[in-house]
């Protein structure tokens, strides 16, 4: 099994971080624990993490600045990835936003927030259904050609969304939920896969029915793993475009799900879990 994947001419390591969690409850706000917060970011990338992924929405912008106290300068190679197009207006509220004014102001506001002149991989977190899409993707073509984004990615989108993008722009990545319960965008990760674009689940961890939580446990069990490991092992075998950004406020937990990479499913476990 392949545990990198190139977005650009960035070799990333498949199991990257999530930074969602690391902000106030319903994604709002400040995170509670600021330096515990920072202990995290600063662990990840220390245990190898090179794809930390973000959003103008977390927090909204508490976030992206967290990130750039923790880690700014940043290590060479480290791919931060961003998302624009929402609007919050409390916790857990999300209103899609796809106006070029809001677009231009998120992608500025996050080269500005994470103090970069160039965003790696900016994604637009959700196509706003009350603007044309190429109005929304206007502002990011512009940024594209002025050098302040180097890769463009899709969240939540289905594969005649992502056909329709690309005739407009090269598209690098879909971040759309999936994962063991989940998988509503089988044929979306299928088509990433065939495209060579890589594949983010969103909400990676869900143990499911009690059924499917019982596989898990036997298979964790047999392998002294935790169940978020066999779920996380899972994914990685399910297709070698798979990105993982699981979250946690914990470094703990973090380094137990950077040893998902070291967890070898067989065929046989493989097809358990896969048929729930």
């Amino acid at each position: 099994m392949n545990l990198t994947f190139k977005i650009g001419d960035i070799e990333i390591n498949r199991v990257g971080y999530g930074a969602m969690q690391l902000t106030g409850q319903g994604v709002f706000g400040e995170v509670e624990d600021r330096e515990n917060a920072k202990k995290v970011l600063q662990a990840a990338v220390a245990n190898g993490v090179n794809f930390i992924d973000t959003a103008e929405a977390y927090g909204p912008k508490f976030n992206e600045l967290l990130i750039a106290e923790a880690l700014h300068p940043y290590a060479s190679g480290l791919l931060i990835a961003t998302k624009g197009g929402f609007d919050r207006t409390g916790p857990n509220k999300w209103i899609p936003n796809g106006s070029p004014e809001k677009i231009k102001a998120d992608i500025e506001g996050s080269l500005e927030r994470l103090q970069i002149s160039q965003i790696d991989l900016w994604q637009l977190h959700r196509i706003d259904p009350s603007t044309d899409v190429e109005k929304t993707l206007a502002p990011v073509i512009e940024a594209v050609k002025a050098g302040k984004i180097k890769q463009v990615g899709l969240s939540e989108v289905s594969i005649d969304q992502i056909k329709h993008v690309q005739n407009l722009l090269p598209i690098a990545s879909v971040q759309n939920m999936y994962n063991l319960v989940d998988r509503k965008w089988e044929d979306v990760l299928d088509y990433t896969a065939e495209q060579g674009l890589a594949f983010i689940p969103w909400f990676p961890l869900a143990s499911g029915p009690a059924k499917l939580e019982d596989k898990i446990k036997a298979i964790a069990a047999a392998h002294q793993a935790t169940t978020a490991q066999i779920a996380l092992a899972w994914l990685l075998k399910r297709s070698e475009n798979i990105l993982l950004i699981p979250g946690t406020k914990s470094v703990t937990h973090l380094e137990e799900n950077l040893k998902a990479v070291e967890i070898n499913l067989s065929e046989e476990e493989f097809e358990t879990l896969s048929n729930q």
